[in-house]
């Protein structure tokens, strides 16, 4: 008689399989739906090109994998709750001038690009007030003297083989394009605005946006991204915006940049930062996180010349079961380079927030000066923080800092406070507005200093 035995597979080998499948079909999923958009280009020598782009990055895919906490640069953000929803194309949508008009900004209000589910909407944009030697559209309305040279610029950033990099250049249709020439400096501030719709299915959406600062030119942006609706209280319409910015800034420029994300409660918001400085060029990001579900921003800083200065300021204010992922790389490969990173965290609720800073310091970048410091603020026992400062120095001639805080509100501060007539919800209010406005005071933007601030104030422990 034969017995013949059935080995029993291992439960754990078969639920890591099956959830690997998962994660292919959705990257399947999305990449078919992000080839599924056209092009908005017109110009065939320039549609050749950007086709040329979406297919290089559409074969990098299927080598790619959706990312799981077991990757490293993932290990603390579970983005599996994309894997639940079924995803659509974001459509054009008509937005009418009045849905806009508490989202500008005074100081540029002639000098405006606004974007609707990722479309160039020129009814709603306005760039009248922009001097000489500023280009600032779409990538359609490029002038013939820019179209031989974008290809030098254009997904040519170190990082864009990264899967979401990748799947927003798959899936490129148009990008927002602010070009300065050298030596103009453009005192008014360029508002890119970014704007999504709400739908009955998820969708999904990915700006893209190329900043060229020219020699000895300077200029401030505000790199905006809000929903069509109260973004503070809808949490019953997913979507996904995957979002890459490109930044150059040439020799002796300097660009100023402040981005904000306020999506809805229910969005997923992936964003990608990438800047390339060169010789004597001075950069700085202010950026202002308080929307989303789940939201990532990948800041990462490429030094392309000696005597840099970089500036990085963060806030992160997170609440309810709100994930917030800030990781940023600075990548020093030259010598005599400044750079200083200020990153907040205010978590409450069930919040988790996330920190990893990245300085590397390459052999030649000797007399280097670098300070790194994350500092947290939780207002609940079950409010999570994950902070990773992280230095990796080669070079031996250096002055390197970096340093992470976590604390909770001051007992002795709230009954000070008291003692001078507040109560102990307005007392705790004034900590933490104090603990934010450090950041948001270094955007050189009055009305967005002080509509972030009313957000703040709005979003404060009750």
């Amino acid at each position: 008689m034969t017995i013949q035995v059935t080995s029993i597979p291992n439960p754990e080998e078969v639920g890591l399989k099956s959830a690997a499948t998962n994660r292919d079909a959705k990257l399947v999923e999305l990449l078919n739906l992000s080839r599924s958009q056209e092009l908005q280009v017109l110009d065939p020598e320039m549609v050749g090109w950007l086709q040329e782009l979406r297919d290089r990055a559409a074969s990098w895919l299927p080598h790619l994998k959706f990312p799981t906490t077991r990757d490293e640069e993932w290990r603390n953000t579970d983005i599996s709750p994309l894997l639940k929803l079924s995803f659509q194309a974001a459509k054009s949508a008509d937005v009418p001038q009045s849905a806009i008009e508490g989202l500008t900004l005074a100081e540029a209000a002639e000098s405006r690009l606004v974007f609707v589910n990722g479309v160039y909407a020129p009814a709603l944009s306005s760039v009248v007030n922009l001097p000489d030697g500023v280009f600032a559209r779409n990538l359609a309305q490029l002038p013939i003297t820019y179209r031989t040279r974008i290809g030098n610029y254009f997904a040519q950033q170190k990082g864009f083989d990264e899967v979401f990099t990748s799947l927003n250049t798959a899936g490129l249709t148009d990008a927002a394009v602010v070009w300065v020439a050298k030596n103009v400096v453009v005192e008014t501030p360029i508002h890119l605005l970014f704007l999504s719709t709400f739908s009955d299915r998820p969708t999904i959406t990915q700006p893209r946006c190329l900043v060229v600062a020219e020699p000895n030119s300077q200029v401030t942006l505000i790199e905006d991204y809000l929903p069509v609706g109260d973004w503070c209280a809808d949490k019953t319409h997913p979507y996904l915006i995957n979002t890459v910015t490109e930044i150059w800034v040439e020799e002796n420029a300097e660009v100023r940049h402040n981005r904000i994300q306020r999506d809805s409660g229910a969005a997923f918001h992936i964003g990608k930062s990438a800047i390339a400085q060169s010789r004597n060029s001075r950069y700085t990001c202010n950026a202002v996180s308080l929307g989303g579900k789940i939201s990532r921003h990948n800041l990462e800083i490429y030094q392309l010349g000696e005597q840099t200065e970089t500036t990085l300021n963060g806030l992160t204010m997170i609440s309810g079961e709100q994930i917030g992922d800030t990781h940023s790389a600075i990548i020093l490969n030259h010598p005599h380079s400044t750079t200083r990173q200020l990153q907040k965290c205010i978590v409450a609720d069930k919040a988790h927030s996330i920190f990893n800073g990245k300085v590397l310091v390459a052999k030649a970048a000797q007399l280097t000066d670098a300070g790194q410091l994350n500092r947290n603020l939780l207002l609940s026992p079950k409010a999570r923080v994950d902070t990773k400062p992280q230095l990796e120095i080669i070079a031996d001639n250096v002055k390197c800092t970096h340093g992470a805080t976590v604390s909770q509100l001051d007992d002795e501060e709230v009954f000070y406070l008291q003692s001078r007539g507040l109560d102990k919800v307005s007392a705790n209010n004034l900590l933490v507005d104090a603990f934010a406005i450090e950041i948001i005071n270094q955007i050189p933007i009055a009305s967005l200093q002080t509509s972030l601030s009313q957000c703040v104030a709005c979003r404060t422990v009750e």
